[in-house]
């Protein structure tokens, strides 16, 4: 074999790189697909309301098939993005009740959440260190000393986008373990109300209603939910307190 019949080494990490990106490159494609066939249309009020009796019957034919495909949807859903998940969320809360509806749905964002995240990790992460630099590791070096204090936090707190709280930690190098569990536990009490209000849907359909969404924002929802969010950061507070007197000390 000759010189030149040998890859160069500026070959081997190009096509390493290209190969990391192809799932991201499939999620993009999916999400386009979504988009292109209009299947987001499904993902709205006006849809739940039209065919709220079809899925009714059909829960109440095949339940365990209804379950297990509403769970494998609303998991793809959160994996790729796609906005309205929040109206799978109130026709569990329509379908299953309250607490199931609660259980489905916190299991199926996780794992669409964590498959997400896992793409992320594979596709882009060695990307943002090479791009990030002293910085990058900087700041992944302090959110990963307080990893799931922080996933709490952002996952409690409903003003950051679901969608950017998959990718952050992602890039910042937290376990998946911690992710999940933060994931897990952080989700279900926002899951909790919109399943609440997916749970009276049908008063709100026969008054010619709407549900309202901004429940969440209303204080007695909303007050819970930031304390809630404080005191995943107090070990955080706690653990710096004890490191500023040791130094004093």
């Amino acid at each position: 074999m000759t010189g030149t019949d040998q890859p160069s080494r500026g070959d081997a990490p190009k096509k390493s790189g290209l190969a990391r990106m192809l799932p991201l490159v499939a999620v993009g494609i999916a999400i386009a697909l979504v988009f292109a066939l209009d299947l987001d249309r499904y993902l709205s009020f006006e849809s739940l309301k039209s065919h709220r009796q079809t899925a009714l019957d059909w829960y109440g034919k095949n339940p365990v098939l209804a379950v297990l495909g509403f769970m494998a949807v609303y998991a793809l859903v959160v994996a790729l993005s796609v906005p309205g998940a929040v109206w799978l969320t109130l026709i569990a809360g329509f379908l299953f009740g309250t607490v199931a509806a609660t259980v489905y749905v916190v299991v199926a964002a996780t794992i669409g959440a964590l498959g997400i995240f896992l793409i992320a990790r594979y596709a882009l992460a060695d990307f943002f260190h090479e791009k990030a630099g002293e910085a990058g590791r900087k700041m992944e070096e302090g959110f990963r000393k307080d990893a799931l204090s922080y996933l709490l936090f952002l996952r409690l707190v409903p003003l950051f986008p679901f969608w950017l709280v998959n990718l952050v930690p992602a890039l910042l190098g937290v376990p998946a373990r911690t992710f999940f569990i933060g994931t897990f536990l952080g989700v279900i009490p926002g899951t909790v109300v919109f399943c609440s209000v997916g749970n009276g849907l049908g008063v709100i359909f026969d008054s010619g209603g709407r549900p309202d969404l901004g429940i969440i924002f209303k204080p007695e929802i909303l007050g819970p939910l930031l304390a809630l969010a404080a005191l995943s950061l107090v070990p955080i507070v706690y653990r710096r307190i004890k490191a500023s007197k040791g130094k004093a000390g």
